[in-house]
């Protein structure tokens, strides 16, 4: 609470913003060259990012984190950020739209930097119901809201934050759009070549390979249905398919189902001997999302992940690391302990290594009758050993452009289970975003 209690002090601050961008807002005037389509468009969001962490200074990775060796406790970590969103169309013709993240990160231990260009793709439609475009680009298959096991061709989605702006990969991609009518309403094929090189999305995997991919959409009685498959390249081959229907106008659910082929996986045991796994795995995920008649919006989760690590296997590598943590010198780790380290990087360190999740979040839109305030609750589960993170949140949207945003995670878990071993025992986060 005392980390909850320090985060509310920024409030003051946050409110003060939102009045000043209130005095300075227009009254509504109603412009209909606005609405038409300009050569050039500009807009993204200025963001102040405010952290305080509590480690958990029993926890596997926690012993693994450069804070161990300075024996550091908590820590207080402020980011401001600049996204900037455009759409440029050329007299030629055609759309470049491009998506650009800017960061400075500064706490107790130092700063750092960071820009890059999220996406900036070029388009173009040929004909009706075709575009063919090439650049950088974050694509979004799944159905999923926490978890997308089809998402052959994306970096990792963070759970506690599934609609956060991902960077994307270079790629020359198309979508050929049908509509037949009758029950099967409408067909879309979308081609995807991913080439990497030492220079070129080089985080996908191993170099030297194009690495084609295809998804297939139907919508077929008001579902709608993707069938999904990447070949073998820079990384194994994969194929998949999801759905989502609406039973009812205010209850959804959906799934998607993955199979990867002649995955490696690495284990190890207390003693950090490796053994790499080659095997098929397969990933699914089911899922609802109700509204009450109160708007209050439900989403419930189940995932299985095929690649993940059973409750024996994870408890092997917290050994190691305990095991390791006592050979650490003022002057860095040990070999063993960074041998550890390499794995948590690679595999055990993922956010989310386990094998079987639950995922629930409920918001609640105009809260005790304030309009456009919004709390809402997430949890998140390791069904196998019951270790779990619960995240209270409070979301305001009632001054033009602005957000204001406050969320408190709290980690529950003992020694050996997925969230009791996590860096953190608890964090809360102050966020203001001015949209323009």
């Amino acid at each position: 609470m005392n980390a909850l209690r320090r985060l509310c002090r920024q409030w003051p601050l946050a409110l003060l913003f939102s009045t000043a961008a209130a005095v300075g807002a227009d009254e509504y005037t109603f412009d209909v060259s606005a609405f038409e389509k300009k050569a050039v468009e500009i807009g993204g969001y200025a963001e102040l990012k405010q952290e305080h962490f509590e480690f958990n200074r029993s926890g596997a990775f926690y012993t693994l984190s450069p804070y161990a060796r300075e024996d550091r406790s908590t820590l207080d970590r402020t980011t401001p950020s600049l996204q900037l969103v455009g759409k440029i169309r050329p007299a030629f013709g055609g759309t470049l739209d491009f998506r650009t993240n800017s960061l400075y990160q500064s706490d107790q231990t130092g700063s750092d930097r960071d820009n890059k260009i999220y996406e900036a793709a070029y388009s173009v439609r040929p004909a009706p119901g075709v575009t063919l475009e090439a650049g950088k680009r974050t694509l979004r298959w799944g159905k999923g809201y926490a978890w997308n096991p089809i998402a052959f061709l994306e970096r990792l989605k963070d759970p506690n934050d599934p609609e956060l702006s991902r960077e994307g990969f270079w790629m020359a991609d198309g979508d050929f759009i049908f509509n037949s009518g009758g029950n099967l309403q409408t067909v879309a094929f979308t081609p995807v070549l991913l080439p990497v090189r030492q220079d070129l999305n080089s985080a996908f995997g191993q170099t030297d390979h194009l690495n084609p991919a295809a998804k297939l959409y139907l919508l077929y009685r008001d579902t709608d249905i993707d069938f999904a498959w990447q070949g073998k390249g820079s990384r194994p081959a994969r194929f998949g398919f999801d759905f989502s229907r609406n039973i009812k106008t205010n209850f959804e659910v959906h799934g998607e189902w993955a199979r990867t082929l002649k995955f490696t996986r690495p284990v190890t045991d207390t003693a950090g001997r490796v053994t790499n796994e080659v095997r098929d795995v397969s990933s699914y995920l089911l899922g609802l999302r109700y509204l009450t008649e109160a708007n209050t919006t439900y989403i419930a989760e189940y995932y299985y992940n095929g690649a993940g690590y059973s409750e024996r296997e994870s408890q092997a590598f917290y050994d190691l690391v305990n095991a390791a943590s006592s050979q650490i010198s003022q002057t860095g780790m040990s070999p063993l302990l960074q041998r550890a380290a390499a794995l948590a990087q690679s595999s055990y360190g993922r956010p989310n290594p386990g094998r079987r999740y639950l995922y629930f979040r409920a918001q609640q839109k105009d809260a005790f009758g304030i309009v456009y305030f919004q709390p809402a609750l997430t949890a998140m589960m390791n069904v196998d050993d019951k270790s779990f993170q619960v995240t209270p949140e409070l979301f305001y949207t009632g001054v033009n452009n602005l957000e204001l945003r406050l969320r408190f995670f709290i980690l529950q878990g003992g020694g050996g289970t997925d969230f009791g071993e996590k860096q953190n025992s608890n964090k809360a986060e102050l966020r203001v975003r001015y949209y323009f």
